[in-house]
């Protein structure tokens, strides 16, 4: 039987990250295949290099979808109480641990704004896909202050959101993306076609007001 981690052991690992003047930890050498095993078997040290590994990513994408410090580090402390209570079954799924903790932390957020009773909008629908879509993205930034962009992110809906961060800040694929959303790679692409053609509209109207 996997022993339980203690709640104090993921805030102390948060800490060390943030202590004024402390050296950041680095990262053994151990394949993670390695690190999971041992840490399914309870070794904590494992599973804490597993922690320190994606704790940044994690963080990241759920600061992005709830905008407040302090919900955010809450949830990124669940998601991995989460993560550690889960590890016995990941196997099981197949999937990159990468992927597997996104999807974890897409349901946090979701359980998140369920109990703030705030509606998610879901739209599914498949339309036509244009392959320039990433460059213009990558257009976008090369010429809008980044407070721009991520003030411009921050008003898209949330299922459009969700897909701009997962795939262009923390860099997964379309298939990665398809998994952690639940929905199909087409879905999925149509949800990226219009989020950044809302983006570009929102940048529009802000180089507009700027004027």
């Amino acid at each position: 039987m996997t022993a339980r981690l203690p709640t104090h052991f993921m805030i102390i690992y948060a800490l060390l990250l943030f202590v004024d003047g402390a050296a950041p930890l680095a990262h053994s050498d151990v394949d993670e295949p390695d690190l999971i095993g041992r840490a399914i078997d309870g070794d904590t040290e494992a599973f804490g290099e597993l922690y320190m590994r994606h704790l940044n990513a994690v963080y990241r994408y759920i600061y992005f979808r709830v905008n407040d410090v302090q919900d955010a580090e809450d949830l990124t402390e669940q998601v991995f109480l989460k993560v550690w209570e889960a590890l016995p079954g990941y196997k099981q799924m197949g999937k990159p641990l990468r992927s597997w903790i996104y999807r974890i932390a897409h349901n946090s957020v979701m359980d998140f704004y369920r109990r703030k009773q705030q509606s998610e909008k879901i739209t599914a629908e498949v339309l036509a896909w244009e392959n320039e879509s990433v460059n213009v993205l990558d257009e976008i930034i090369e010429v809008e202050e980044a407070h721009l962009l991520a003030r411009a992110i921050n008003e898209l809906p949330d299922e459009q959101q969700e897909l701009v961060i997962l795939r262009f800040i923390e860099g997964l694929n379309h298939e990665q993306v398809a998994d952690i959303l639940q929905k199909s790679n087409g879905a999925c692409r149509t949800i990226q076609y219009r989020a950044l053609a809302t983006l570009n509209r929102l940048l529009s109207d802000q180089r507009i007001a700027a004027l």
